[in-house]
């Protein structure tokens, strides 16, 4: 096995035991900051709780994801075309990536009720901007000579689009999908704790951050756990898709040491 193969498996291993090691020897309090044995320990005693949880969490995370790159798509399109209209948009996707989504999180709820509707809303607001901005630049980094060269054999905006724009948005589009996963996790977690449902990670860990007895630290890391371990594996997933979809791109082929 080659040794960049197992350095981020290295990494992770060193800093959970740094972790443990800054815990115990400082003897911090639970709530503060849990040891990752101990929350390992519990996540693995309520796996199937964890589980169930986790699933929800993804769902919410993911399709809303999925959303703001599907909407993120059509309107990039329309801007890439039109710089008047870029122009115009341009403050308003800047003030909803600016304002800070936990303000206005309690009206959504109010709006839209409890359950699935405010966390699919959230994640898809605050994550269409970057998609937006990332669509943009790449439907417009095709080489000249690219599409002189459709023009010369009569392409129609279509292909042009489907055939050059789009593949020259993909590798941005990856890029900013890696910061969105982060940022859609985030949003579902908090908003799953603020919707008065009791599904999601988030849920849990609003009951266990609200709860005295002596195992709600327990259940807090263990869903900070759940929420970390959706995350790296969500963003390994992402890779793979990466590689698959973009095999033709040079940064998919050069053999890196």
């Amino acid at each position: 096995m080659k040794r960049h193969s197992i350095a981020p498996l290295a990494g992770i291993v060193i800093f959970i035991g740094l972790w443990e090691g800054f815990v115990r020897v400082f003897h911090v309090r639970k709530f503060v900051l849990r040891a990752p044995s101990s929350a390992v320990n519990y996540l693995w005693k309520f796996r199937t709780d964890y589980l169930e949880a986790a699933w929800v969490t993804v769902q919410h995370s993911m399709i809303g994801l999925l959303l703001a790159l599907l909407i993120a798509i059509v309107i990039g399109a329309l801007l890439a075309s039109n710089r008047f209209a870029e122009r115009a948009t341009q403050p308003i996707l800047v003030l909803v990536q600016v304002v800070p989504w936990i303000a206005y999180v309690s009206s959504v709820v109010l709006w839209l009720g409890s359950g699935t509707a405010p966390a699919l809303f959230m994640v898809t607001l605050v994550c269409l901007p970057a998609f937006v901005f990332a669509t943009v630049d790449g439907l417009r980094s095709v080489e000249p000579a690219t599409l002189e060269l459709m023009s010369s054999v009569n392409a129609s905006r279509r292909e042009v689009l489907w055939r050059v724009r789009l593949p020259s948005a993909a590798p941005t589009l990856f890029t900013t999908a890696r910061f969105n996963v982060g940022l859609a996790l985030a949003i579902a977690y908090y908003v799953e704790g603020a919707n008065f449902a009791k599904e999601g990670i988030g849920a849990i860990g609003r009951s266990a951050a609200s709860s005295s007895d002596r195992f709600a630290a327990d259940r807090l890391w263990a869903a900070v756990f759940s929420i970390a371990v959706v995350g790296i594996s969500a963003l390994l997933l992402l890779s793979l898709l990466e590689r698959s979809v973009l095999h033709w791109h040079a940064a998919q082929r050069t053999e890196r040491p």
